[in-house]
């Protein structure tokens, strides 16, 4: 058996790459695989064995101030090899090379150990819930026309991640002018809503009945940073419930972040 070193993760590598996420149970979609690359070229990495792509990891960067950590994925049969080690190497290895502070990531139960052995520590829990396709209907909610209001997403999560958003904004987005805004996109086995930053929980709830009349019987999922429990209410009061938790971890000097204005993250792979 053959193990080819580490490299950068390509375009072609997208299909190998999606059957890592199949074997994990995860969400995403290839158009989330393309992003990522598209975002950080230089921050994606792969390894293979035996011409099985058989672990991927990722780092995205938001300037010099944070790297953010995800797809740290292993195929089940190459597990205990030290291959997320390895990957998780090249990745803090590549946000050093760009001068990045500070690293983050959601951690799985299993991968907790190991992100510990790089000097993450945990910093709170991410919950996600999910919708049922036989929930209650809702009532449209208007939504405004696209504006992202910088500064205001810059003080709910500590930097500038602008380029991300003009990304995500492609899909399905809505806001409330100076006041917040709300994304979407598809997912493999639901649909995504998050990002969501806004300065109150009506707001929030204006942008989340946008969100859900837009899709009716979809299975949804919404992943909720579980210190804002005005979000843990809102959840609940529309008919979500929490399948899992996830550990919110940091290396480095903490971000300016206000979690009282994150109402839905961006995903676990965008922080």
């Amino acid at each position: 058996m053959s193990l080819s070193g580490i490299r950068l993760l390509r375009q072609s590598d997208i299909p190998g790459a999606m059957r890592l996420k199949e074997a994990a149970g995860w969400n995403q979609t290839r158009a989330d695989w393309e992003r990522l690359l598209e975002l950080e070229p230089e921050g994606c990495f792969c390894l293979e064995h035996d011409g099985i792509l058989a672990a991927t990891a990722t780092a995205v960067t938001y300037g010099k101030d944070l790297a953010w950590i995800g797809m740290v994925l292993t195929l089940p049969e190459f597990r205990g090899r030290g291959f997320a080690r390895s990957l998780m190497t090249a990745v803090m290895d590549f946000a050093a090379s760009r001068g990045v502070a500070t690293a983050a990531l959601d951690a799985t139960d299993m991968g907790i150990a190991l992100y510990r052995q790089f000097g993450f520590e945990s910093t709170g829990v991410v919950e996600r819930c999910q919708r049922l396709e036989d929930a209650d209907p809702v009532d449209p909610a208007g939504g405004g026309p696209w504006e992202l209001a910088a500064d205001l997403d810059r003080s709910a999560f500590g930097t500038d991640r602008g380029r991300l958003l003009a990304s995500l904004a492609s899909s399905e987005c809505a806001s409330i002018p100076s006041l917040g805004y709300a994304m979407a996109r598809p997912g493999s086995k639901a649909v995504y809503f998050g990002p969501c930053v806004t300065r109150s929980a009506d707001n929030a709830e204006y942008l989340l009945r946008w969100f859900l009349a837009r899709h009716p019987q979809q299975r949804v999922y919404w992943d909720i940073l579980q210190e804002n429990r005005d979000a843990t209410r809102l959840a609940s009061q529309y008919g979500f419930h929490s399948v899992r938790q996830l550990t919110r971890m940091f290396r480095g000097p903490a971000l300016p972040e206000d979690p009282s204005l994150v109402f839905a993250i961006a995903g676990f792979e965008y922080g």
